[in-house]
């Protein structure tokens, strides 16, 4: 196609996202209303089946409980090899009760959509609208995958692909969005390679000697230990880490003890790992263990260490972000197209790029003078729902633009 035919396209794909925003606002704020927590969207996916059935869109064999997946053929003619190109969204909600003052906040008690898979999983319904309507434009087939359970590991990404989702349909590319409120509605940040961290968690229990606190010489201290392995364990990212690979190792949680005068016998700390390289990774668990292991010892307890290995990697395909920003900056104009710092936050959407070539990127959701607390996983987090237009008319763009390349 012509430089001119893809204008057309695109004037296509912006009159068709506006005709249905209100439609795709109304689909947002019904999911927005009736959240459900990873591996529990039984609604959501009854609710997903439906709206496509509606379209002419008939649900794939499922190949988990909840989840919907489904193909939408186009009519156009390929230039060559007909290929197919998969989007994705994530329909799970977060355990968290919402604090916003909207008429359509959650009704669903500790549960909300406060990281925007209920925009996600409306962006990708108002794709699927967008293409139906457009077939004769599209030269070949696009795989629309609802996952659920993002936000749980082990995820839903890895279980639909290991039950045969990307060998059946042989996606040539996938491609998804995130919702961001620290980047601008209307527009999208990109990242080639490593874009975000895999994600570990960090359990310890520290087994000491327990005692009245006024003899603390008679006691092996678990509460003394813990603080010297905290502090011990900071010398990992400035010191075995490289200066320019991004690490992030927290401990987020200690417990122990319960009276001023009684050294507890035990104490137990909860972290995350942060990393952006599988090699540093690995590197850094082997460290961890052995460093939480001596330090107790030097102290005279014992520790017992667990590493859960989170998501991997997220590893944008350098070519297909370089397909996506370029349809983007056609779609949305190149002042609206940024580049992306890499994040240390994590997504089971890796586990696709691992298999599939694609690309990843953040959708911006924030407007000036948005309150402190609009952010992802906030009780108060808050999108800007005109956000909905830009993303759905990215996703079809991209995709009739894929197909046709």
């Amino acid at each position: 196609m012509h430089n001119e035919e893809f204008s057309t396209l695109a004037a296509r794909v912006r009159e068709a996202a506006s005709r249905i925003y209100p439609e795709v606002a109304t689909l947002r704020r019904h999911l927005h209303q009736h959240p459900e927590l990873s591996f529990e969207e039984f609604q959501t996916t009854a609710f997903i089946r439906e709206y496509l059935a509606g379209l002419g869109i008939e649900a794939e064999p499922p190949l988990m409980e909840t989840g919907v997946i489904a193909l939408l053929r186009g009519e156009g003619e390929a230039s060559g090899q007909r290929r197919t190109v998969a989007l994705r969204a994530d329909i799970d909600a977060l355990p968290l009760q919402e604090e916003n003052r909207h008429d359509f906040c959650s009704t669903v008690e500790r549960c909300m959509h406060a990281c925007g898979h209920d925009m996600h999983t409306a962006m990708l319904l108002g794709a699927a609208n967008v293409l139906n309507g457009m077939k004769d434009a599209l030269k070949g087939d696009v795989l629309l995958i609802f996952q659920p359970a993002e936000e749980k590991a082990p995820g839903g990404a890895r279980p639909l692909i290991e039950a045969g989702l990307l060998k059946k349909y042989n996606p040539s590319a996938i491609f998804a969005q995130h919702c961001f409120p620290s980047v601008k509605s209307g527009s999208i940040a990109m990242c080639k390679g490593s874009f975000m961290a895999a994600a570990d968690e960090l359990y310890i229990t520290i087994h000491g000697q327990g005692g009245h606190a006024s003899a603390p010489h008679k006691t092996r201290d678990p509460i003394l230990a813990s603080a010297h392995i905290i502090t011990a364990l900071q010398h990992l990212v400035s010191r075995v880490s490289p200066p320019h690979e991004p690490a992030v190792l927290s401990i987020a949680s200690i417990n122990g003890g319960h009276a001023t005068n009684v050294i507890p016998g035990k104490v137990t700390m909860m972290g995350t790992m942060r990393t952006m390289n599988e090699e540093l990774r690995a590197l850094l668990h082997e460290k961890f263990d052995r460093t939480v292991k001596q330090v107790a010892a030097a102290f005279d307890c014992e520790a017992e260490v667990e590493i859960r290995s989170g998501y991997p990697v997220l590893f944008n395909d350098p070519d297909m972000t370089d397909i996506a920003w370029e349809a983007a900056k056609e779609f949305l104009g190149d002042e609206k197209v940024h580049q992306s710092e890499k994040l240390m936050t994590a997504e089971d959407f890796a586990y696709y790029l691992r298999e599939c070539p694609g690309s990843f990127w953040q959708l911006g959701t924030g407007l000036d003078g948005s309150a402190p607390g609009n952010l992802l996983h906030s009780p108060t987090f808050d999108p800007d729902e005109h956000a909905l237009e830009t993303g759905m008319g990215m996703l079809s763009y991209l995709a009739l633009r894929y197909l046709a390349g």
